[in-house]
């Protein structure tokens, strides 16, 4: 299943788009993929030529050097690109949340610095949000901003911050008391990763992957009044703004790796041959991989959806299709690369066919951006009217 199945409500331009970009990924392919995750380095080539091709930036505004098109497109750039084994997963962080929060609510010098870059790829951005003792609730993280004076003070921790070490900054979400009511909402702001009181550390992981984890510790870092993006008291609107599509996009990461898989275990299927026959031949091989086509399709269609809702404004319902749709493909994920693994018995654990390494990939898109659990708790109250368990 190297490419998705025909749409007809897909457009051409959406249909060239995906060829074009299948084909610069499978320029590079899934072995230098591999060999630069295992290597510890970035895949810098891989994302210069689809900055250069105005690949990273076709959701970001014309005006700023984007391509002016939408999240759909970009989850489409993100899918393709992980199907061809080139997983790009700072593209749900820098164009996807960053590039998206900034354009809709950034000063207009805020635009002009960053947006350009991240949109030719020449700079890239982090998305800090995880705490250790909050994970990805905002209503109970602890970090901490207060003013002194004109300038900022930021405090506080974050854990599993994706490519912080190759990233121009942090766009961090932190907390400050609104004087009306004494309560803390969220803010944001965007902090250069050189400024003074900004430390990280690499955590170690079991993912072979081309972005490192980090741990931040913030120590009354230091930001001028213009660092902070957006209103101070916009609160959770600005929030969600970047949310909804890091959840389409992490869906795109999923059904990316589902569908390189499915490719892998299929080839084999078909060329493979015990007692006379390819072992694609059996239904005990071919029925499981039929039913993962099925779940990755339906899956595909739900990230569609939601990134649509989403381009066309319509906030609230897009966040429950985004919600549904990650969930969604990540379920379609983890069954499509075990069931890989397995067609391909013993050779799924190889380095060769690099199966083994998608179990803890794919295992991400159950945890991040939220866990399936906090999914379906959000399903239950929202979607069904179900008393709220937590």
């Amino acid at each position: 299943m190297s490419a998705p199945l025909l749409n007809p409500a897909e457009s051409e331009e959406h249909q060239a788009l995906r060829r074009a970009v299948g084909d610069l990924a499978r320029r590079y392919g899934p072995e230098y993929f591999r060999r630069k995750a295992r290597a510890g380095e970035p895949v810098d080539e891989l994302w210069a030529e689809a900055g250069k091709a105005g690949y990273l930036g076709v959701s970001l505004p014309v005006e700023y050097g984007g391509g002016g098109a939408g999240i759909t497109e970009l989850s489409i750039v993100l899918e393709e690109f992980g199907a061809a084994g080139c997983p790009l997963l700072m593209m749900i962080v820098s164009p996807a949340i960053c590039g998206t929060v900034i354009a809709r609510y950034g000063t207009e010098q805020q635009k002009q610095t960053w947006l350009p870059g991240l949109a030719d790829g020449s700079r890239r951005m982090a998305f800090g949000i995880t705490e250790p003792d909050a994970g990805s609730n905002s209503h109970r993280l602890t970090t901490t901003a207060r003013r002194d004076g004109q300038d900022w003070l930021l405090t506080g921790r974050k854990v599993f911050i994706s490519g912080i070490d190759h990233a121009d900054a942090v766009l961090f979400v932190a907390r400050t008391e609104d004087a009306r009511t004494g309560r803390l909402k969220p803010v944001l702001f965007v902090v250069p990763r050189e400024t003074p009181g900004f430390e990280y550390r690499a955590i170690p992981m079991e993912l072979v992957t081309a972005e490192k984890q980090f741990q931040v510790f913030l120590d009354d870092v230091r930001l001028p009044a213009e660092a902070l993006v957006g209103a101070e008291d916009a609160g959770l609107e600005q929030l969600f703004a970047g949310l909804n599509p890091e959840r389409v996009m992490t869906a795109a990461f999923a059904l990316g790796l589902a569908r390189q898989a499915l490719a892998t275990a299929t080839d084999y299927a078909r060329t493979r041959t015990v007692w006379d026959a390819p072992i694609g031949a059996h239904q005990a091989i071919a029925h499981p991989l039929a039913q993962c086509a099925i779940e990755i399709e339906l899956a595909r269609l739900m990230m569609l959806n939601a990134a649509q809702l989403y381009d066309q404004g319509h906030d609230v319902a897009a966040g429950e299709a985004a919600n549904m749709a990650k969930y969604a493909a990540a379920e379609a994920a983890c069954h499509t690369v075990d069931q890989a693994v397995h067609t391909l018995g013993g050779n799924g654990l190889t380095q060769e066919y690099g199966l083994a390494a998608l179990l803890t990939a794919t295992r991400v898109s159950r945890i991040a951006p939220v866990s399936r659990e906090m999914i379906l708790n959000y399903v239950a109250q929202h979607t069904l009217g179900l008393p709220r368990s937590y």
